[in-house]
C-alpha cells in the first residue's frame, strides 16, 4: 500500500520498526534455502528485491546479524525478519515481502534454491483448507 507520497511502507509485527521504500521494488521470489528457512522458522520465504539505497528506516532500527558473509535484519522486540543483504550483490537488497504493509501487491515471479525445498511442500495442494483455524483433533 502506498501512502500520500506514493511510498511503499512496511514494518514488523509489533510496530517497533517501520520503513519505507523510495523506489518501486524490482521483483519478488520465494526462497527455499536452508538459511532462510532456519532464520524465519518458515518452510519458504518470500523476498522482494530492491535497489540498494532505496530503503529509509522511519521508526526504530532493526537488529542485524552477520552469517555466512551476509546480513539479515529483524526486529529486536518481536523477531520479524525484515531485510537480507549479500555484499556480493551490492546493488540490491531484499526486504521480507510479508513485512510490507500490502504484500499481495508483490506476488512472486519465481522460486530459488528449490534444491533445498522441503519434500512435503509438494503435498500442500491436497491438504484440507480452512478459512480460519483448523479444527483440533479429538483426544
Amino acid at each position: 500500500m502506498r501512502d500520500e507520497k506514493g511510498l511503499i511502507k512496511g514494518g514488523c509485527l509489533c510496530g517497533a520498526v517501520r520503513y519505507e521504500l523510495l523506489e518501486r521494488p524490482l521483483q519478488t521470489t520465494l526462497c527455499h534455502c536452508e538459511d532462510c528457512r532456519r532464520a524465519s522458522g518458515a518452510p519458504v520465504v518470500a523476498w522482494t528485491f530492491c535497489k540498494t539505497g532505496s530503503l529509509n528506516w522511519v521508526k526504530g532500527r532493526p537488529k542485524v546479524i552477520h552469517f555466512s558473509e551476509r546480513e539479515r535484519s529483524f526486529c529486536g522486540d518481536c523477531g520479524t525478519p525484515l531485510m537480507f543483504f549479500d555484499p556480493s550483490i551490492s546493488e540490491l537488497f531484499e526486504v521480507s515481502t510479508n513485512s510490507l504493509d500490502a504484500p499481495d501487491q508483490f506476488p512472486p515471479v519465481d522460486q530459488c534454491w528449490v534444491a533445498d525445498a522441503l519434500a512435503w511442500l509438494d503435498g500442500l495442494p491436497q491438504l484440507p483448507r480452512f478459512d480460519h483455524s483448523a479444527p483440533l483433533p479429538e483426544s
